[in-house]
């Protein structure tokens, strides 16, 4: 599903369950041989995601561990994305220098208060705008999707924190694309200073899927912060 919105570049898997018999690496087992069971079948079937994932690319599956602040810990010459929520589980690796973020939430309003904690008032107001203009989508659920995959990718290009409130989300609904307009200063990247992010989002099957993609494909050099060319977003609202 995840593939539907990233480019040709990125390879992906994902599930909707948590299959059984799946076996980790002993380093990845202990990352979370202390952690509740619901935490551990979430990061078994992320893993195995990881690895499936990196065998579509190519590349032998390896331990994929975390760095200091959480992160994944990829292969040398590999960037990637992990994303896991309720019924849903996806990695999207690439071999392209760059950066990948992708995000999974269950679709469906946020919890009350939310909203208000992670945007800025001109996406409050847009998400109410869009509420009107397009019901039936959860505009403040694919918002939040989308600051959490504008992190993602902002991550392994700047190394530290970007703050919910350092980055302004437009969303388009027709197009089920989404451009990220950074408020702090950005680190550069292929000789460009990054001043933010364009992605693509999704909402189907239950869920709300955004995805980003800062990649240097064979083809050529886009812009920083401007995804791939790639298949035409599916389940986008009316």
């Amino acid at each position: 599903m995840i593939e539907e919105i990233l480019p040709a570049t990125v390879m992906t898997f994902d599930t909707f369950t948590d299959p059984p018999g799946v076996t980790l690496f002993p380093e990845e087992a202990e990352l979370v041989r202390r952690a509740a069971e619901k935490r551990r079948r979430e990061f078994t079937t992320a893993r195995h995601c990881v690895h499936r994932a990196l065998e579509r690319l190519g590349v032998a599956p390896v331990p994929v561990l975390t760095g200091p602040h959480g992160e994944p810990a990829w292969p040398p010459g590999v960037v990637g994305s992990i994303t896991h929520c309720a019924g849903y589980r996806a990695a999207a690796v690439s071999a392209a220098p760059g950066a990948i973020g992708i995000d999974a939430e269950p679709e469906g309003p946020l919890p009350p208060g939310v909203l208000e904690a992670v945007a800025v008032r001109e996406e409050c107001e847009m998400v109410r705008r869009l509420a009107a203009e397009h019901p039936g989508t959860s505009w403040d659920r694919v918002l939040f999707s989308a600051k959490e995959s504008v992190y993602k990718a902002w991550y392994p290009l700047a190394r530290r924190w970007l703050d919910f409130h350092d980055a302004v989300i437009d969303l388009d609904p027709e197009r089920g694309t989404f451009d990220a307009r950074l408020l702090v200063t950005g680190p550069r990247w292929q000789g460009r200073r990054v001043s933010g992010f364009g992605g693509r989002w999704m909402a189907g099957r239950g869920l709300v899927l955004t995805a980003i993609a800062v990649t240097v494909p064979p083809a050529g050099k886009p812009a920083p912060g401007k995804p791939a060319a790639g298949k035409p977003a599916a389940g986008k609202a009316a």
